[in-house]
């Protein structure tokens, strides 16, 4: 039993708290951001900021600009798939495939890919009252201010290494 509070201790220093209290942070503006520019599901900002918090600047440069290009891609084949062949399964098979080749052709990593597959899921598939076009735009801007929140908050508080005990 001494041992696990001993474990406990360990890992609970002053580098998890400050990683905690950042990332909160972070997430909180991103949540108030989407909000504040009256997007209505403005979670996926806070995510999408978790999402790229999990990394250094330099380590997140280019998975955020994965990500956005992804999420771009994926916006606009959500849009054109809700709006001119409604949600159907095999309208979200033939751009899930879809997304995978353009990808590919435009050079795009993995992380670009499922970003943009994960957009096109939820604006064909997530029933909304609004046009297929508008929900597009709304995940894209909110994970656009996602991204943005995380790397500034990275670039102006940067994580501080920690101790191999403190992050395992």
């Amino acid at each position: 039993m001494a041992r696990t509070g001993t474990h406990f201790a360990a890992r609970f220093n002053r580098l998890w708290l400050t990683d905690s209290i950042r990332t909160t942070i972070a997430a909180t503006v991103s949540l108030y951001g989407a909000r504040l520019v009256g997007l209505p599901e403005a979670y996926w900002a806070a995510i999408t900021t978790l999402v790229v918090m999990q990394s250094t600047l330099g380590a997140a440069l280019m998975p955020s600009w994965q990500r956005f290009a992804g999420t771009a891609l994926g916006a606009a084949a959500g849009a054109l798939a809700a709006t001119h062949f409604g949600a159907s399964p095999i309208v979200f098979a033939a751009g899930i495939l879809a997304l995978g080749l353009v990808c590919a052709a435009l050079r795009l990593d993995q992380t670009a890919y499922h970003f943009a597959g994960t957009t096109l899921a939820i604006v064909v598939l997530a029933s909304h009252e609004k046009a297929g076009w508008v929900a597009a735009l709304h995940r894209f801007v909110e994970v656009s201010i996602g991204i943005a929140v995380g790397l500034l908050i990275i670039a102006v508080w940067p994580e501080r290494d920690a101790p191999a005990t403190a992050r395992s």
